[in-house]
């Protein structure tokens, strides 16, 4: 008989906890699409005047100063740039499955949670590089040098994002989100990002679940031996997670783990990869 770290009613706290964490992920993806198709169609409907305030003169000699309702807005759309810049990315399944593999391991703090958020990001960053380089030279250079309008950029800058999530999105689970949203389109070029970006997160979910199963197995396997190895040495109130860390450790750096996991993940969204 084994004992495990948790009671029952804490196990079940954390599993409610995860489900509260996921829907709440979704939500931000949900919200975070309908602010950038909001903000691209309706609050640059008209050439951007970004000045901030405005100040009027009363008969009386008074004044009253005013807010611009642009800068109003781009303030509200800057609050939601964290939950946009990880929904609309590939951080979600990089964190996912570094999140797993810790788990595999059996390390409950190590890394900590800022090594592997930074990681993620630094990943995140070297795999979005060819989309962001498409969007600056596609729309900012062009919106400099006063070539396009502010609409106009923001039309061309979100098409490079449009098109990473849409390579990186199931069909199944895009049609499900389009039925769920009574959208129809032609092409899946013109699907809207309010219905793109949550079934875009969903999939990504989807990928780092898989790839983390395969992470698990090794692991898994690891500890069923020493597990198995314990009871028939009568030592079964010796933890078997307490003796096959170090064995899963070795095994990780022995096969260069790290690296394996990073190439994976790269190479998941087809860079590197052979056209």
């Amino acid at each position: 008989m084994f004992y495990s770290n948790l009671s029952r009613d804490e196990a079940r706290a954390h599993l409610a906890g995860l489900k509260r964490l996921f829907v709440g992920s979704l939500l931000l993806a949900l919200i975070s699409g309908i602010i950038l198709y909001w903000s691209s169609s309706a609050a640059y409907a008209a050439d951007l005047d970004m000045t901030a305030f405005t100040v009027k003169t009363n008969p009386d000699g008074t004044q009253d100063y005013s807010i611009s309702l642009q800068v109003v807005m781009l303030m509200t759309l800057l609050t939601f740039l964290p939950s946009i810049i990880i929904m609309t990315t590939s951080f979600v399944r990089i964190v996912v499955v570094l999140a797993i593999l810790r788990q595999a391991l059996g390390l409950q703090s190590s890394p900590s949670n800022q090594i592997l958020i930074g990681l993620a990001l630094f990943m995140t960053l070297y795999i979005m590089t060819p989309t962001l380089n498409r969007i600056y030279n596609e729309a900012i250079v062009p919106y400099a040098n006063d070539e396009i309008q502010a609409r106009e950029a923001i039309e061309i800058g979100q098409r490079p994002l449009h098109q990473f999530m849409r390579e990186q999105t199931r069909m199944s689970d895009l049609n499900a989100f389009m039925e769920y949203a009574d959208v129809h389109v032609s092409t899946v070029e013109e699907v809207p990002l309010h219905v793109l970006i949550p079934a875009f997160v969903v999939s990504e979910l989807k990928t780092a679940f898989q790839i983390g199963f395969m992470l698990f197995l090794p692991f898994l396997i690891i500890d069923l031996v020493v597990a198995s190895i314990l009871m028939a040495m009568g030592m079964m109130m010796l933890s078997p997670m307490i003796v096959s860390l170090p064995f899963k450790l070795m095994l990780f750096v022995l096969v260069d783990g790290w690296t394996l996991i990073m190439g994976t993940l790269i190479a998941s969204y087809g860079i590197g990869v052979p056209a």
